[in-house]
């Protein structure tokens, strides 16, 4: 068992490094990663941070609870009561529901004889404090979603086109830089066809992740994968809850809960601590005389322990090629758009994958009207990035051109994805005033949308717009 202790004492530590951090920003002794957010550790932004904190409370709990070593007790119970304090400020409806249903499961395993032996003897109450901890269940989710509805209808939202998108393709997924792009064309089909609430026009967005791990996975390597990572995963947490590691099977519960609403895997922490944990569980097992789960352990080992090291040379690899683009970034923002895209193309074979350079980079062709090679770079973004703007510079890109069907094509795209935005109804007016494409009736029904739309956010570009229409 001191094997699996270990790997508690290794998160605990995480933990305590990430605590600090949040503590030292909220107080301004470290820069946040974010401009709009006070604190978010090592993340940037607060939600993954507060997962994390979430996932690493039940291993403090049960430390405190289980281990002998004092020492090591008090330093749990200081690392766990300091992320009590963190998680409220986070705001994090998806971290508290994990931590709380985490640490519940240490707190039970470590109380279950009491636990059985209070119910036994006291049957009526378990069944009134049963019926009253529903009770408060029910209201506190309740609350949860009343507390950011919008935010959470965006998210069943998304759950509902990301299962279009893998049943489109169950089998092999569209692959891990390309669910966004997947996701995107699901969503421009689902609101095509015309079967939405206002709710629904209202919440969506252009979303880099799914927010739910579960899904992403099948989206991007197929529903046999998702299955057997969730065999992996789940195998793991039963070696570990058979052989007393409640601390990291909590982690793990935790870990699982946050994903459904989340995205933890796209953090090499989370990827770290998942390692940890399954590790931690895997290695519980070996010194008993198990043989089949012996054999279970080590292939988790050694699948786990190889998908890390790829994991983090992947992430070493784009580490290095996005802060070379940082620093040409300088040009495109300061309207040195030969120039960038001269820097950009040097850079293009190892940051194909990245949506935000992608567009940039189709951007500044774009400025400088070279048309097809933009709308070539941009057609590229597609495939990673589910964000409109894309296809509307595409659209103008082909108006310029003259492709005047092309570019109503690509701008009709553009409604479809985001029904919400009215930018793209500005564009297609601009583009039915063209002689060759003149078309009255479609014309007005375009201005009309602009002028009557209810925008989803006010800015001082929708007031221009609508001036520029009421003047027509």
């Amino acid at each position: 068992m001191m094997k699996h202790k270990v790997f508690v004492c290794g998160l605990v530590i995480l933990g305590s490094v990430e605590t600090f951090r949040g503590f030292s920003q909220l107080y301004g002794f470290m820069e946040s990663n974010h401009s709009l957010y006070a604190m978010t550790g090592s993340f940037y932004n607060p939600g993954p941070y507060m997962g994390f904190l979430a996932m690493i409370f039940p291993v403090c709990l049960y430390a405190y609870l289980s281990l002998k070593n004092e020492w090591v007790r008090y330093f749990s119970a200081l690392v766990g009561l300091m992320i009590l304090c963190l998680l409220p400020a986070g705001m994090s409806r998806s971290a508290w529901i994990a931590a709380g249903i985490g640490a519940a499961y240490v707190a039970g395993m470590h109380y279950r004889h009491a636990i059985k032996t209070y119910a036994v003897r006291h049957k009526s109450r378990m069944i009134v404090m049963a019926g009253l901890g529903f009770i408060l269940l029910t209201v506190a989710i309740y609350g949860a979603y009343q507390l950011k509805k919008d935010s959470a209808d965006g998210r069943i939202l998304m759950w509902k086109v990301a299962a279009r998108a893998v049943c489109e393709n169950p089998w092999t997924g569209y692959g891990w830089d390309y669910v966004a792009g997947a996701y995107g064309d699901a969503q421009e089909t689902y609101f095509a066809e015309g079967d939405y609430t206002e709710t629904e026009e209202r919440v969506a967005g252009s979303p880099e992740y799914v927010f739910n791990e579960y899904l992403q996975v099948a989206l991007a390597w197929g529903v046999p994968v998702l299955l057997l990572a969730l065999l992996m995963v789940g195998g793991s947490w039963c070696v570990g809850h058979r052989n007393g590691c409640y601390g990291l099977c909590g982690a793990l519960l935790s870990f699982g809960v946050f994903a459904f609403s989340s995205y933890p895997l796209q953090f090499p922490l989370f990827w770290l601590s998942l390692i940890m944990a399954v590790a931690g569980c895997a290695f519980s097992v070996l010194p008993s005389q198990i043989g089949g789960w012996k054999v279970f352990a080590v292939f988790v080992l050694l699948a786990v322990m190889v998908a890390g090291w790829q994991m983090y040379g992947h992430y070493r690899h784009r580490k290095e090629a996005e802060e070379k683009w940082e620093r040409c970034r300088i040009l495109y923002r300061s309207g040195a758009y030969e120039q960038a895209v001269e820097s950009y193309a040097e850079h293009y074979s190892k940051m194909k994958h990245h949506a935000h350079f992608l567009f940039e980079y189709g951007h500044a062709l774009h400025k400088l009207h070279r048309n097809e090679e933009s709308n070539a770079i941009l057609e590229e973004a597609l495939k990673v990035s589910s964000d409109p703007m894309i296809l509307n510079i595409v659209g103008k890109n082909h108006q310029e051109m003259g492709n005047y069907k092309e570019a109503e094509h690509w701008l009709m795209r553009s409604v479809h994805r985001l029904p919400g935005r009215i930018y793209p109804y500005y564009l297609l007016t601009k583009l039915y005033k063209e002689a060759d494409c003149f078309s009255a009736e479609k014309l007005e029904w375009a201005r009309k949308m602009v002028l009557e739309k209810e925008p989803k956010v006010h800015s001082r570009a929708i007031d221009e717009m609508r001036e520029e229409m009421n003047k027509w």
